[in-house]
């Protein structure tokens, strides 16, 4: 079993965009860098060498790479494909939670177009819930996260804090921002408490 599959980053055997990521280099854990945006560009190049590259897996290869990087750096629990209580029908490609400010989502897209109005949203629907939450999306176009980050500054991108290009010092800076905080296991949501609950056993003992 591959090292993704038993960190449980991949499941399942034998995926395609798993297996190209562990061709690419023979451990994730030993590959040299000095910034978090070098081990980022490494594995990119590798990966855009690999014949066997195509649009379908770079989304997925890009998630893995980012996954990897967050475990060199410790920072941990990271959860990969999260849904959050009380969020419906949103699939968060990575997530952390934070004591200071609860959910932390990373949104992974190698280039934007027009999906970063859904990343948005699904920041949007995070806040509602999660007024401290913070949403971060990250890409590899340089281009097309410089129109981003002009539209969260003029408000017509209201949920996302920011767009970081993966390459780039940003993303060396978001990784610094992201270990000052205490990262830990999300409570367990008790979806209703009361200190006044009336049961059928407190009535049928009042007979």
């Amino acid at each position: 079993m591959n090292l993704l599959n038993q960190l449980g980053i991949a499941i399942g055997e034998g995926k395609k965009a798993a297996t190209i990521f562990d061709n690419l280099f023979p451990s994730f854990l030993k590959v040299s860098y000095s910034k978090s945006s070098d081990y980022i560009k490494k594995y990119w190049t590798a990966y855009e060498k690999h014949p066997d590259r195509n649009n379908n897996l770079n989304g997925k290869v890009f998630e893995y790479i980012l996954a990897t990087l967050f475990v060199r750096e410790g920072i941990m629990p990271l959860y990969l494909s999260a849904k959050v209580a009380f969020v419906p029908n949103v699939i968060y490609d990575l997530m952390f939670y934070t004591t200071e400010r609860g959910p932390i989502c990373i949104s992974a897209k190698t280039s934007l177009r027009e999906r970063y109005k859904q990343a948005d949203l699904e920041a949007i629907a995070l806040k509602y819930v999660h007024r401290k939450a913070l949403s971060y999306l990250v890409t590899l176009e340089e281009n097309e996260a410089k129109s981003v980050k002009a539209k969260i500054k003029s408000g017509d991108v209201i949920g996302l804090d920011n767009v970081v290009v993966a390459t780039s010092k940003d993303f060396d800076e978001l990784v610094a921002e992201l270990k000052t905080y205490q990262a830990s296991e999300p409570p367990t949501v008790k979806v209703i408490t009361s200190n006044q609950i009336i049961t059928k056993e407190k009535v049928s003992n009042l007979k």
